[in-house]
């Protein structure tokens, strides 16, 4: 039987916990994500589920009516008998709140944001479908969000990053008992991400078929399946060249043969993972700074920017779907070339002396 590609094997494990996941949801729920099947990718669906539990822990906890019924037995039309008060105070709820394991959880901005909007998009269907006539999500606003700084590596802690993965000086000594082991499979590693701007998820799911030397690209997949081909430089072509000469002689543990990066455990490296060592690295390079592999494709976004000028570019290469979040994460740059250009047309030339 043929092996299953790494995306492949992902969404299968996700779809299972996803399963596991609308179990513990009322049953009128599995219509919900029945429908929102088509447009959206497993992974996001699973957030969905984690976001109406917390909403329905909400109601056990805080609503009198609610908290005297099984979750299991609650039906649609109680949701109808909410209202915009309710779902407010659940706002508030969001701020400050103890999990099932009586930890404590506080969410910022984005993460009440994320959570109402998964409750919108929850009663917008219903709504929509006509199961409802009462739709209060609708009248909830979302709380504002303050604008966070973009974090990213400047041209001069990209070398001295890359210094430092190839040479280990400042490691510690445990670290560097590891470094001449992993040392080309880290450098090949950040050299991809820092050339190219791929997501980590997409960097740890590349197979060793997946590199196409002769075209300078490699295949990846998208979020939502989407299958393309990003190209890179010669920078990366060699950190690739040179990691690829020693991952042939390694012998890779059963469903990670064709595995592009091992861990040393000679598995398929899980994000996690590449993570930690982005972290490692970056900690000796700038600890000011706190680098992750997203920083690292923003720093790509940046650099691309810079000596492109083309947003449209930018946001195709990163695959964005919608040109405008490309722009929010660009938008500083955008202003800082509208003001070099402020000289660039002559409206009259200076006269001679």
């Amino acid at each position: 039987m043929k092996q299953l590609a790494y995306y492949q094997q992902k969404d299968i494990e996700n779809i299972k916990k996803l399963r596991i996941l609308i179990k513990e949801l009322p049953p009128f729920c599995n219509d919900f994500f029945r429908g929102i099947e088509p447009r959206t990718s497993s992974r996001t669906r699973i957030a969905y589920a984690y976001d109406l539990s917390v909403f329905f822990d909400f109601l056990a906890k805080e609503n009198p009516f609610f908290s005297k019924m099984n979750r299991l037995d609650i039906r649609l039309e109680h949701l109808e008998q909410l209202n915009i008060s309710d779902l407010e105070e659940y706002m508030e709820y969001l701020k400050y709140r103890f999990n099932d394991h009586n930890q404590e959880v506080i969410n910022k901005e984005r993460g009440i944001m994320r959570k109402i909007s998964s409750l919108k998009s929850f009663y917008n269907y219903f709504y929509r479908i006509e199961k409802i006539k009462n739709n209060p999500a609708a009248l909830v606003r979302l709380p504002k969000l303050n604008e966070k700084e973009i974090i990213r590596l400047d041209v001069d802690e990209v070398a001295l990053l890359l210094d430092e993965v190839e040479q280990g000086e400042n490691l510690t000594d445990k670290q560097k008992s590891f470094h001449n082991k992993t040392k080309l499979r880290d450098l090949a590693l950040l050299t991809l991400l820092l050339g190219t701007g791929i997501r980590v998820s997409e960097c740890v799911g590349l197979d060793i078929n997946d590199i196409d030397f002769k075209n300078g690209g490699i295949h990846i997949h998208r979020k939502g399946g989407k299958e393309v081909t990003v190209y890179f430089g010669a920078e990366v072509e060699n950190a690739l060249q040179d990691y690829l000469d020693e991952r042939f002689g390694i012998e890779p543990m059963p469903g990670s043969e064709n595995a592009l990066f091992l861990s040393l455990q000679r598995k398929r490296i899980n994000v996690r993972s590449v993570e930690n060592l982005v972290k490692k690295y970056a900690k000796i390079v700038t600890p000011s700074k706190r680098i992750t592999p997203h920083k690292l494709r923003s720093t790509y976004g940046t650099n691309l920017y810079r000596e492109t000028g083309d947003i449209y570019l930018v946001a195709d290469v990163l695959g964005h779907s919608d040109v405008n979040t490309t722009k929010k994460h660009y938008a500083a740059l955008e202003d800082e070339r509208r003001r070099s250009a402020r000289n660039a047309v002559r409206l009259r030339e200076k006269p001679s002396l």
